[in-house]
């Protein structure tokens, strides 16, 4: 077996073992339980689930989707979770070992190595996150803290580590650059007032974040003020935070914008079949993380090409 095969067949199956502890972390967290005591129990009959039936997937399969004590169906939502975070990792991981095996005759290989697996591994765990906010707002409309603003956290600490590895002069910007001349005519530079490429990168993105999420706060105070009731929580603009912090504000405001028209055609169906109506609270972060999701899959290409029609 070649080794990027090995290496994806590898990722597929650490995928599968991170959904199924996403899963874990989508039953407890929203109840405000630990996600590393205690082994998992049926939600039916409470016995602990046995080690040989919580293997991902198969078990589910195996089973017939049935508990072995109760014989209490169990949600198609474990196995799609697993599946959905294996075909991530799997994604993700091809993205990486193309990245890793990066050569240019006209860069220096190494920095831009570095830079591209680090945005590959922001693209990773932003996935793994969004994937488990989805699901936990669809289920309870709650968006744990611990996801969201660790998250953010996790997400800056990527692109402080992106800084440090950018190459000497790249990505600096020149704020003010002073030349006088003299009586013969010549230049003579009195001053260069400039911020370093670490420094622009790193607050490029906390601009970022702290720009999503004002943006996200003014929608919700306008809602507020004109309907006189919350229109969305907290948990969507820290979870909007999250996106900017690990993909940076453009990515952020696509995802606010599909989040946004996906949510409202739900709404609109709804609506039509008679399930819903003005007053009907929509799992808002959810839509949100589908635009997220979108935005680290496709949202350079697809900002590009809007920039493109505007040209």
């Amino acid at each position: 077996m070649e080794l990027s095969t090995l290496i994806l067949v590898c990722s597929f199956v650490i995928g599968l073992l991170m959904g199924s502890f996403l899963n874990v972390c989508i039953a407890r967290l929203p109840k405000g339980e630990s996600v590393i005591g205690g082994r998992s129990r049926c939600l039916s009959c409470g016995k602990t689930v046995r080690w040989y039936d919580n293997i991902p997937l198969l078990s589910w399969m195996l089973l017939r989707a049935r508990c072995r004590d109760c014989k209490a169906a169990i949600s198609w939502r474990y196995p799609a979770v697993e599946l959905a975070t294996a075909l991530w990792f799997l994604r993700s991981a091809s993205i990486l070992w193309r990245d890793w095996n990066f050569t240019c005759d006209f860069c220096n290989p190494y920095q831009m190595q570095t830079s591209l697996v680090l945005q590959d591994l922001a693209v990773l765990m932003v996935g793994y996150l969004l994937i488990g906010l989805m699901v936990m707002d669809w289920q309870t409309h709650t968006l744990p803290d611990s996801f969201t603003i660790g998250g953010m956290v996790l997400g800056f600490v990527l692109i402080c580590v992106h800084a440090m590895y950018l190459a000497p002069g790249e990505g600096e910007i020149h704020l003010h650059r002073k030349v006088n001349l003299n009586s013969a005519g010549a230049g003579r530079s009195t001053g260069d007032l400039f911020i370093t490429g670490p420094e622009a990168v790193v607050l490029s993105r906390v601009a970022a974040i702290f720009g999503a999420m004002l943006l996200l706060l003014v929608f919700h105070w306008s809602y507020k003020a004109l309907r006189k009731r919350d229109g969305m929580g907290m948990g969507d603009v820290k979870l909007l935070g999250m996106i900017a912090a690990f993909l940076g504000w453009w990515p952020a405001v696509l995802a606010l914008f599909v989040g946004t028209i996906a949510a409202t055609v739900y709404a609109i169906f709804q609506m039509a079949r008679g399930k819903a109506d003005r007053l009907t609270e929509l799992p808002y972060g959810s839509f949100l993380a589908v635009g997220g999701m979108l935005a680290a899959m496709a949202g350079p290409m697809l900002i590009h090409w809007y920039a493109g029609l505007l040209r």
